[in-house]
């Protein structure tokens, strides 16, 4: 049996909400000078989830919206700290979750690509020697020389998408990020996943296409209003979770 990257024991995630919105800080600092109490409500986002993924799986996690599926990739990406359980990850993580994340719209294409890089942790020398390749896989170079508030939402997630995966990585996390671009990018994109899945890296991959998750997944999670409902077969998985939609 593989050893395990990704290892979680019984971790639940508790945010505290707000039972009354507040618009502006301006309204929220009225309130608390008139002595008014805050109250909260606890919001169990996730509970009680256990949950081992040998290395080289890729696992699928489908769900409604809400059902907890980002708060357990940022769980494991370890964005934020469970309330209770345990978290073993074994590798380096690579989170494809915000593509636009790091970028700056007022920056070209050319410096996005410098800035976002050295986020995810790329020196100059490896940018220096991955520039082109990104570019190429982007097929922006007619706009690498543009500033990105004139980029499309598509171009945005097509340079972000080109920048994260060109990382290599024992842990690939994928949020909802195969559909950026047209048809013939998506396939692109499709294939440089599965190249990840050739190398042997461990994937967490969440998506809404369940023919998405039947052709890539080894094995499927389904969480349902943050609990484990059902885990298994790809196949299994998904038709029993198309039944109740």
């Amino acid at each position: 049996m593989k050893e395990s990257s990704i290892k979680l024991t019984n971790v639940s995630v508790h945010y505290r909400i707000a039972r009354e919105k507040r618009r502006t800080v301006q309204e929220f600092m009225i309130h608390l000078a008139k002595g008014k109490k805050i109250e909260y409500q606890d919001f169990l986002a996730m509970k009680e989830i256990t949950l081992e993924v040998p290395a080289g799986e890729t696992l699928g996690i489908i769900g409604h919206n809400g059902a907890g599926k980002s708060t357990l990739l940022k769980v494991i990406a370890r964005v934020i700290t469970p309330g209770e359980g345990e978290v073993s990850v074994k590798g380096t993580i690579a989170p494809l979750i915000e593509l636009a994340a790091g970028f700056d719209p007022e920056l070209t294409g050319k410096e996005n690509i410098y800035l976002n890089a050295s986020i995810l942790g790329f020196s100059r020398r490896e940018i220096d020697r991955r520039f082109d390749k990104i570019v190429a896989f982007s097929e922006l170079a007619e706009f690498i020389h543009s500033p990105l508030k004139n980029y499309s939402s598509g171009m945005v997630s097509r340079l972000g998408f080109s920048i994260a995966t060109e990382v290599t990585t024992d842990i690939l996390i994928i949020d909802e990020i195969l559909a950026v671009g047209d048809e013939h990018f998506r396939k692109k994109g499709d294939e440089r996943i599965l190249s990840f899945k050739t190398r042997g890296t461990t994937m967490l991959l969440v998506s809404h296409d369940m023919n998405e998750i039947k052709r890539l997944c080894d094995r499927v999670l389904w969480l349902d209003h943050g609990t484990s409902r059902m885990c298994g077969d790809p196949f299994t998985v998904t038709d029993e979770y198309l039944k109740v939609q």
